[in-house]
């Protein structure tokens, strides 16, 4: 769920992911590597209801998305092919510098879907 105002820092995924947006509209401005370093491509799109968005490291990885509604909560639901809690990943800090993050999740105590 996405407030008017959020947005993500320019970050990476490392695995395949899909995007579905729900209620509201979300705007994804694409980056690639070039040198080692995300720049910007100039390119973004904007998401609305039904429209579904891909993300992996062979079609584009790196964005970054912000809340694009005129008005209340975008909902959005995230699917990965893998457990994105827990994979060591990349984001752009305020320096421009490259820094390691795992996003981890909302919730206290997760399930651990993936012992299954």
């Amino acid at each position: 769920v996405w407030q008017p105002g959020q947005c993500t820092p320019v970050h990476n995924h490392t695995v395949w992911g899909l995007v579905g947006v729900l209620r509201g509209a979300e705007r994804c401005e694409e980056f690639e590597l070039k040198d080692g370093q995300p720049r910007p491509t100039g390119h973004s799109h904007l998401m609305t209801p039904g429209d579904i968005d891909a993300v992996s490291p062979s079609i584009g990885d790196w964005h970054r998305v912000s809340h694009a509604a005129a008005r209340g909560a975008t909902v959005s639901i995230h699917v990965y092919g893998g457990n994105i809690g827990s994979l060591t990943r990349l984001r752009i800090g305020s320096a421009g510098n490259l820094i390691d993050f795992i996003s981890g999740y909302d919730l206290d105590e997760v399930p651990n879907l993936w012992s299954r």
